[in-house]
């Protein structure tokens, strides 16, 4: 194949690092003959998991770094120091042309320091968000910021509306996005001052289809498709998130195996009980793209498995075929250049 769509790797970021990032982008090039992998790492490690697999030589190439950016590491500083670090190179390579986007499971901080320092924010994007794709009773909404942007003004947040918006509707498929931004109650005049600052600007912003507050307990149920706040209630609503998923889930286990009867009922509802929680599933979205940089950069789960590492690689190849970072230019850099001229 003439022309593929290539993603670097950090095959040596997360915890089950390099077996499952390796596992998870064999997954992902057997799966779409249009992407090659770049594995970036140390060579003897990433070729040893590479050994127990069969996939076509031609869409998988291994970059050697000697360096291993850490979870605890001062991100600047590793960023500055480890040039030869797994972390640095791929995205290197997103910087250069080489790779369209970057995908690793390892340090969130340097992934963002690196995504601004290396890679670049586009022209008129005063910060790019960190923006996972969420379960929901109605599908999938976007959680815009997550992590990335904990002091954000109020002119941020209507930048991340318009590029989540963008990202919804041609990634995701969702005509004209519900945005909603994160409150603790309904009407306009509660919040806190970013809040109630933001509110008129994303109410008058003709790009976007502004809905209103939406409060925590109502995120599930998808009353909105893009969910806007600063980093700190994000990160706060991902973990909430995650956590009450898991405990529900180890009741529901522990519940159905309590006694021969439960047990009986169990085998009735697996099935079932399997559609629904593939659904609420976080893995199968793959991982959360920092939006607004001059490539893709995708951040995973630092525990993530194969399936999501695939996912991950897997939406870096919707990414670049519905040309977000070229509609993100055209549709908001652009038109923000000319508001501040």
């Amino acid at each position: 194949m003439s022309e593929f769509i290539k993603v670097a790797i950090d095959a040596m970021g997360g915890d089950n690092a390099p077996l499952e990032i390796v596992k998870g982008a064999i997954e992902a090039i057997n799966e779409n003959k249009k992407v090659k992998v770049y594995l970036v790492g140390r060579e003897d490690a990433v070729n040893a998991e590479l050994s127990k697999y069969t996939y076509d030589k031609e869409q998988v190439e291994v970059v050697h770094a000697s360096e291993v950016i850490e979870t605890a590491e001062p991100p600047v500083m590793a960023i500055r120091r480890k040039k030869d670090s797994s972390l640095v190179k791929a995205l290197t390579m997103v910087k250069e042309g080489t790779c369209d986007a970057f995908v690793s499971a390892g340090s969130t901080g340097a992934t963002l320091v690196g995504g601004q320092l290396i890679v670049g924010r586009l022209k008129g994007i005063e910060r790019p968000p960190l923006a996972p794709l969420i379960p929901t009773d109605k599908g999938a909404s976007l959680l815009i910021d997550c992590g990335a942007n904990v002091d954000a003004r109020p002119s941020m947040l209507v930048q991340f509306a318009k590029m989540g918006s963008i990202y919804m509707e041609n990634v995701c498929g969702i005509k004209n996005p519900k945005v909603g931004i994160v409150n603790i109650g309904a009407e306009e005049e509660k919040g806190n001052a970013l809040v109630k600052e933001t509110f008129p600007l994303l109410k008058n912003c003709p790009d976007i289809h502004f809905v209103g507050s939406i409060e925590a307990r109502d995120i599930p149920a998808g009353e909105a498709d893009v969910i806007v706040c600063e980093a700190f209630v994000g990160n706060v609503v991902l973990k909430m998130y995650e956590g009450v998923g898991y405990a529900l889930l180890k009741k529901v286990k522990r519940s159905l195996l309590g006694s021969l009867r439960t047990k009986i009922g169990a085998l009735l509802i697996k099935p079932a009980l399997k559609e629904v929680l593939k659904e609420f599933d976080l893995e199968q979205y793959g991982g959360a793209p920092l939006l607004g940089l001059k490539g893709l950069v995708v951040k995973t789960h630092g525990s993530a498995k194969s399936g999501e590492v695939k996912n991950s690689v897997l939406q870096c190849v919707t990414f670049k075929e519905q040309k977000i970072n070229e509609q993100i230019k055209a549709k908001l850099c652009a038109k923000d250049e000319a508001e501040i001229s």
